[in-house]
């Protein structure tokens, strides 16, 4: 028999919840709890009933009033309807008091679940209602039950699960050279193919506003210089003509001179084609420069998602070393230094540059001056991170500097880490493709439990903590390890049972429900007509079973993370390992592109936290903070050197396939030292690293938009003003103010230590 609950749920008869609420009433009258009675009651409203497949929650209290007013007990009844009047409004009070935190846009875990999302718009409120509204029909109907249960005591995290039910997938990495050729539909007009550079940059901004919201991630174009290289060129030609217009005179001649680069000159001096050329060539630049501008401003300020938030962008560029890429790569990177607006630092596109050994990376190659560039533009506005093409595990034989294409075959990534390149049913590449969905697990929960199974197993008690004390013998090492390994692989075997079943479920959408999506941007759904089923292409997209707080877990397990113990740091690449070993089994068996996740926690960072405090208490160097560790990083309160941070990270980023990130706090202002900067980046090259970014320093005003390194700025020298903020990275990305910050994560951020050093040492303490 099933139970029809108030809001439509359908749950299995459960004759103890009847029990339950009668004895609580029972225990309000003046004759007592009598059990044997609650029993005979329960029993009886089953026996009433059980003819029926269904019932309502309504039908069965009725039932229990009624035996209730036929019992020796009546005075019960009225104990028993007081007390379900008084769970109805317990009910409607915990969905008030969260609407109302909703209304009043109070800074909670709620309203501030992801820093990108103004959830105090009135499109940011409704989105909050609709999301808060539909997970709990996502817990009840669209989970299995051992799911529901991983979830529900927080072992693992379903990632935008409030996006479950519309099918959408997570993120997308832009063929834009098909919409720059070709043009695209979108909503009630057309656009057409583009013929000059600004015509192009717009094309880029409107198909990722679009896509955003057909989709519950972030959207990147994966070779930003290639695609937007020849719409150069056009422009030039289009420069060349209108000069020849303005003197009269035929410059047929000129349209295919190929310049060697795009610099602006002074013409003085020049003279007849030599002068037309260059007057055309500055023009050109001025234009590009106008149309990175553009891409930039819109970037941040074009909203998706029903007005409530930016595009979460990405672009990716660095290696076309055509003189119109390098124009595109140049402009771009001047536009970011010059800053947007008030000469702000610019959130988005969160940028990438593709580090390549013989196309920018060695003094002898060919794009070196722009790579050199661009440390003096992350040196001052975090942009861009840097993907190291040269990782062992980034690259694709079929790559060939000599290829106009090549571009194909190059690793992208996207801004906050996610990865997508291995592809079991087609081409090694990153373009037109993009993850399905991920699901994180909680690595310090299992070992927290699996540290008490090992104490109740081997009879041992530790008086000072889990992980902190000195009775951790090899015999207990050994017997926790175990218990672990075994929790490990249940919990991750019921991600990867989730994450498949939302596959089958995002299966059974149609094309015409991502009308551009699917018309040709997600790889090969060109083929599809409006009302075919998108699984066919799904296959080419990424499961990612992610994990969090792995220096948290290892703490618990052997007493100390993998940046201070070598015993820690092969134990966290034996876990990790493991998961991989199982998302390649999990491949084999659903033939799908399952892949480990080195999670941007922001929510659940917190969340799982929380969850395990209430549980177990604050244990020291585990749940005593607000947060757990981001994904495989050392702690960020951990002082130590950036070059024993790189080479304690490194190890991972081969394994986490499915996305990873190394980071480094820089004290103090950067902006003239992009030596700095050159500094990490070759330590991503020495330790075989995938993808890395920078933090230091940026204070601005938030009312003119003055900004400087100073960490501790509390009024504005240019305008006076004490509204001042400090840009930071939550994740991979950065926010513009830490107001829209969670709790955890600001107690993350006050945390935080430098990095200082590139010798390979560690300075133990914080």
């Amino acid at each position: 028999m099933q139970v029809i609950k108030r809001d439509g749920r359908v749950m299995e008869f459960n004759k103890e919840r009847i029990i339950d609420a009668v004895t609580k009433s029972m225990a309000q009258t003046v004759g007592g709890v009598d059990i044997d009675l609650a029993n005979k009651i329960a029993s009886s409203v089953e026996r009433q009933l059980e003819a029926k497949n269904q019932v309502s929650v309504y039908e069965i209290q009725d039932a229990v009033e009624k035996k209730l007013m036929g019992s020796s007990r009546k005075e019960v009844a009225q104990s028993y309807i007081t007390y379900r009047y008084n769970r109805d409004v317990a009910r409607k009070s915990r969905t008030k008091e969260m609407f109302v935190d909703i209304i009043g846009a109070k800074s909670n875990d709620i309203t501030r679940e992801n820093a990108n999302m103004n959830a105090d718009t009135p499109a940011g409120m409704m989105m909050k209602f609709a999301s808060e509204t539909t997970k709990p029909f996502v817990d009840d109907f669209l989970l299995s039950s051992d799911v529901r249960e991983a979830v529900n005591g927080g072992y693992v995290h379903i990632h935008d699960k409030d996006y479950y039910p519309t099918k959408s997938l997570t993120c997308l990495q832009h063929p834009l050279n098909k919409i720059l050729k070709d043009g695209f539909r979108a909503g009630h007009g057309s656009s057409r193919p583009a013929k000059r550079i600004e015509t192009a940059s717009i094309l880029g901004c409107i198909s990722m506003e679009t896509i955003q919201n057909e989709m519950h991630g972030g959207q990147a174009i994966p070779a930003f210089d290639y695609f937007l290289a020849p719409y150069v060129k056009q422009t030039f030609i289009e420069e060349i003509k209108k000069q020849g217009e303005a003197i009269e005179v035929d410059v047929t001649k000129l349209l295919d001179y190929q310049p060697k680069d795009y610099i602006k000159k002074e013409l003085n001096g020049l003279k007849g084609d030599e002068r037309i050329i260059q007057i055309a060539i500055n023009r050109t630049v001025d234009r590009v420069h106008q149309s990175m501008e553009a891409f930039i401003h819109n970037m941040n300020t074009i909203h998706s998602r029903g007005g409530n938030q930016v595009v979460f962008s990405s672009i990716n560029y660095g290696t076309d070393t055509s003189a119109e890429g390098r124009c595109i790569i140049r402009e771009m990177l001047q536009s970011t230094y010059e800053g947007v607006g008030n000469s702000e630092t610019a959130i988005f596109p969160i940028q990438i540059w593709k580090k390549k050994r013989g196309v920018n990376y060695l003094p002898e190659d060919p794009n070196y001056d722009l790579y050199e560039f661009s440390c003096k533009v992350a040196a001052r506005r975090f942009f861009p991170n840097y993907i190291n093409l040269d990782s062992t595990f980034n690259q694709n034989d079929k790559w060939d500097e000599k290829d106009p294409n090549r571009w194909y075959y190059e690793c992208a990534t996207m801004g906050c880490r996610t990865r997508v390149f291995e592809n079991r049913h087609g081409e090694k590449t990153s373009i037109g493709r993009g993850n399905l969905s991920f699901t994180t697990i909680n690595l310090p929960k299992i070992a927290i439990e699996s540290a008490f199974k090992a104490q109740e197993k081997l009879g041992l008690h530790f008086e000072l903590g889990i992980g902190s004390s000195e009775k951790m013998t090899e015999q207990y090492k050994k017997t926790v390890i175990k218990i672990f390994m075994s929790e490990l692989e249940k919990y991750t075997n019921i991600a990867a049972k989730q994450l498949y079943e939302r596959y089958q479920f995002q299966a059974t959408a149609v094309a015409k429900q991502f009308p551009l999506l699917m018309a040709g941007m997600w790889m090969e759904s060109e083929k599809l007509k409006p009302n075919d089923s998108v699984e066919e292409v799904l296959k080419y997209g990424t499961l990612s079973i992610g994990f969090i707080g792995l220096a948290e877990c290892l703490i618990a397990l052997i007493g100390k993370h993998h940046g201070e113990s070598d015993e820690a740091q092969k134990l966290g690449i034996k876990i990790i390992s493991e998961m991989r070993e199982m998302t390649n089994e999990f491949s084999e068996r659903y033939n799908l592109n399952y892949s480990v996740l080195a999670t941007p926690a922001e929510g659940i960072s917190g969340r799982f936290t929380k969850i395990d405090k209430k549980t177990y208490g604050a244990i020291p160097g585990i749940t005593d903070r607000k947060y757990y560790t981001n994904s495989n990083h050392v702690p960020v309160w951990y002082k130590c050197t950036a070059e024993h941070k790189a080479k304690t990270e490194a190890p991972y980023h081969e394994i986490c396939r499915a996305g990873h990130i190394f980071y480094i706090e820089l004290d103090g202002d950067a902006t003239h030292n992009p030596e700095t900067i050159k500094a990490v980046v070759d330590l991503m090259d020495k330790y075989n690293m995938g993808y890395g970014s920078i933090n230091h320093t940026r204070s601005r005003c938030l009312d003119c938009g003055f900004e400087n390194a100073e960490a501790n700025l509390l009024k504005c020298p240019k305008c006076g003003s004490e509204n001042i903020d400090t840009i930071q990275r939550i994740t991979g990305y950065l926010v513009g103010t830490t107001s829209r910050w969670n709790a955890a994560k600001l107690d993350e951020l006050k945390d935080r230590v430098t990095h200082t050093g590139f010798e390979e040492n560690c300075i133990k303490g914080a």
